[in-house]
């Protein structure tokens, strides 16, 4: 098995970086720590919350903004050279990365296999840490990058998947929809029923509620589409706010997430929510996000020329 640690980065394709650029720093708060041809690197990350900082934890580049990565790092480094035949064992073949690609992905070796579903997933060895402390672009309360929702087409096989051979547990479901955990917190990732591949929403967790409640007012001072939210998970705890980034890219502010500790973990049992907005919110906020309403997600579809989200916010 492969025992993941934490996630690292979520790597997106946009047919507009320099408008990505704008919405992820003027915007979601985040701040731009290099610009290198045709991909942009951001940093969210607190040491204090954290304990560290991560080098980054989002990419953007410029490409299809169907092309989804996500990274991991690994429990312990030494297993890397053992999980690509792990992972082809499983029937998912691996490419490893050449040294031009670890480069990008400032950590020293790294593979990229596919999930069931066609998820690119890719686990990096001895990814690189930041030295000098983040500096948001704007006072978001952002703490650090923190989960990620993934589309599935069969939830029942990418939940066998990722828990027989990336060592993820399910701690809750909200209908077939699994939320799970390779560390302590809550979710890491949650896989949502869809008809297509790729990165449903990326979530950074901030401070406390008035962070919410200040972005609330400020994504909407700006003409962000909000698309779920202010509400609470019953599932996690968390309190959430949802808005639409670039290319229909949904991105996620919560605070207050539930943490399954190592001596709840021989105890702990998931439990089954049904699909309904009440399990998505405890306050009655209605999700206006395809894979959050029940048989929505049939009817839509990936981010294309013509489906690349609303008109652009206010970047003043």
């Amino acid at each position: 098995m492969v025992n993941l640690h934490d996630i690292r980065y979520v790597r997106l394709g946009t047919p507009d970086l320099d408008s990505a650029i704008k919405f992820a720093t003027r915007i979601v708060g985040l701040q731009l720590v290099a610009r290198e041809g045709s991909m942009a690197y951001f940093r969210s990350d607190k040491v204090d919350v954290r304990g560290d900082t991560r080098d980054h934890t989002l990419v953007y580049f410029e490409g299809d903004p169907r092309e989804h990565y996500t990274g991991f790092d690994l429990r312990n480094p030494d297993d890397f050279n053992h999980i690509a035949t792990e992972i082809e064992r499983a029937g998912h073949p691996v490419h490893v990365g050449t040294e031009a690609e670890c480069a990008q992905r400032r950590a020293r070796r790294f593979i990229r296999f596919q999930d069931p579903t066609g998820n690119n997933i890719e686990v990096v060895e001895r990814p690189f840490h930041s030295g000098p402390r983040t500096f948001l672009s704007r006072d978001a309360g952002i703490t650090h990058f923190s989960h990620i929702g993934l589309r599935t087409r069969n939830p029942t096989a990418d939940e066998t998947f990722w828990s027989q051979v990336l060592s993820a547990r399910t701690s809750d479901w909200i209908g077939d929809a699994p939320l799970m955990r390779i560390n302590t917190v809550h979710h890491t990732l949650a896989l949502f029923p869809s008809t297509f591949a790729g990165v449903q929403h990326v979530n950074h967790q901030v401070e406390d509620i008035d962070d919410i409640m200040r972005s609330y007012y400020f994504l909407k001072e700006k003409g962000v589409r909000i698309v779920f939210g202010p509400g609470r998970h019953p599932s996690s705890g968390a309190v959430f706010l949802y808005f639409e980034g670039p290319d229909g890219m949904v991105y996620e502010y919560s605070t207050g997430v539930r943490h399954i500790s190592a001596a709840e973990e021989t105890t702990h049992q998931p439990r089954q929510f049904p699909f309904s907005p009440e399990s998505f919110c405890m306050w009655g906020s209605r999700p206006d996000i395809p894979e959050f309403r029940s048989g929505a997600s049939a009817s839509r579809h990936p981010p294309g020329p013509t489906n690349l989200g609303h008109e652009e916010p206010s970047f003043d």
